[in-house]
């Protein structure tokens, strides 16, 4: 029993040196840090360094010991982009303080504890005895939760910026459109799957027109009507977006047809139109984009000064910890990517591109091996939520886009966004486990 348990620790030895060189960006960011404040440690420094450390060895350890043989890039990339986000919490919360106030107060300490949390929630969904065809068998339930919850939301929910999209528990606001990112991959990954052969017949004529069967119209209208009533009822231009690009995603992948996501694509583009100029938080936001110049004490401050901090940063950086980045409103949540523009340069923000990129490679890798059509689609649905969120809110931060107010995953500071994310990427890990071991099925 012993031989074998040091042999499934030893086959996961690439894991271990990836997750070693996670801890040590942890420790250098924040030994510079250290030293910038004149060598003063902090308990949330230790609390910092020691829970991380033991958070993610410790899972590692038991994966190893398990032996499902789940993939072992994926942990190690979503902990570094957990490190980077702990070490920008703990390098901010000082200047937000100075800044803003009191509301700033410990963000560091609290990013830890979702972190925390977030690691707990991946190894209960690793863990725990559950079967992937629970998923399958209640997701209308899943669903049904999913819009009764972001229903109480837009009603009784929490507005900032002109987006209801919070609920005020007391001790912690849950942000349910984190959680039907989720439910809804499930349900789409099961309705897809169960209706493979419908989408894959051919089109048919209707006058000079090819249009596709009214069942392949079908889902398309429901994700059409979706994300349009987001825009409607929560004002949240980036879940719409996001929940669109995904189900694209998972369209193309069971039918392989371009025009499918091209029509759904202008079907959204007709229906945000037609809404710009009934919602002005619609139209501030691009507005802003558009010419950001035209109000920049207005409007378009944030973007106005999101583009002065990353041409501060230019290719190196101004160092971390030596850098404004705090003059650029909500640098800890949506704009964190500024911050890192501005201090580590253009180096280190494509740095950050590269893991999302590489996290992306991994889990479509992940889906492409699989052997169930569910877990591939599964697969494919969650790894686009990561990746496309994190493109989204950088192309936001950038200009290139109009900017949505979605965050950066795993850096972003922010508990609902955290604990999700973490539960996407154990959802992986039990994919990746699948194809060695059918317990997991």
């Amino acid at each position: 029993m012993l031989k074998t348990v040091t042999q499934r620790i030893a086959g996961r030895t690439w894991e271990l040196e990836l997750l070693m060189t996670a801890c040590l960006v942890l420790v250098i960011g924040l030994g510079t840090l250290i030293l910038g404040a004149g060598g003063v440690v902090r308990l949330a420094d230790l609390v910092i360094v020691t829970t991380f450390i033991g958070l993610f060895l410790g899972l590692s350890l038991a994966l190893a010991v398990r032996g499902w043989g789940e993939d072992q890039v994926i942990l190690p990339i979503a902990a570094l982009l957990a490190g980077v986000g702990m070490v920008m919490a703990r390098r901010l919360e000082p200047d937000l303080l100075a800044r803003y106030g009191d509301m700033y107060g410990s963000i560091a300490l609290k990013q830890v504890i979702w972190v925390f949390g977030g690691v707990a929630v991946l190894a209960l969904v690793s863990f725990f005895p559950w079967r992937m065809r629970w998923l399958k068998h209640y997701r209308y339930t899943w669903l049904l939760l999913g819009l009764l919850l972001v229903g109480i939301t837009a009603l009784f929910g929490v507005e900032r910026n002109g987006a209801r999209l919070w609920l005020n528990l007391g001790f912690f606001q849950l942000q349910p459109v984190e959680l039907l990112k989720i439910i809804l991959v499930i349900y789409l990954a099961t309705y897809l799957d169960a209706h493979r052969d419908l989408l894959g017949r051919g089109f048919y004529r209707m006058g000079r027109l090819r249009l596709p069967p009214l069942p392949d119209l079908i889902p398309m209208g429901l994700m059409w009507g979706l994300t349009i009533g987001l825009i409607i009822v929560q004002k949240d231009l980036g879940a719409a977006l996001l929940f669109f690009t995904i189900f694209l995603a998972m369209l193309y992948l069971v039918t392989g047809r371009a025009g499918y996501v091209v029509a759904a694509l202008l079907a959204f583009a007709l229906g945000a139109t037609a809404l710009y100029p009934i919602f002005g938080h619609v139209q501030v936001r691009i507005d802003a984009w558009r010419d950001p110049w035209a109000d920049p004490l207005g409007n378009g401050y944030q973007i106005v000064m999101a583009l002065y901090s990353f041409a501060s940063g230019g290719w190196a950086g101004s160092g971390l910890g030596l850098g404004d980045p705090t003059a650029v409103p909500e640098s800890h949540t949506d704009f964190v990517f500024t911050a890192i523009g501005e201090e580590l340069g253009l180096v280190g923000g494509l740095s950050l591109l590269l893991c999302y990129l590489l996290l992306a490679l991994r889990g479509y890798q992940v889906a492409l091996r699989t052997r169930d059509g569910f877990q591939q689609l599964l697969a494919v649905g969650l790894t686009t939520a990561i990746a496309a969120q994190a493109l989204i809110i950088t192309a936001g931060t950038t200009n290139l886009i109009p900017l949505t107010g979605i965050t950066l995953p795993f850096v972003s500071y922010g508990g609902s966004s955290t604990l999700i994310n973490f539960a996407m990427v154990g959802i992986l890990l039990r994919v990746s486990a699948q194809q060695k071991s059918p317990r997991v099925l």
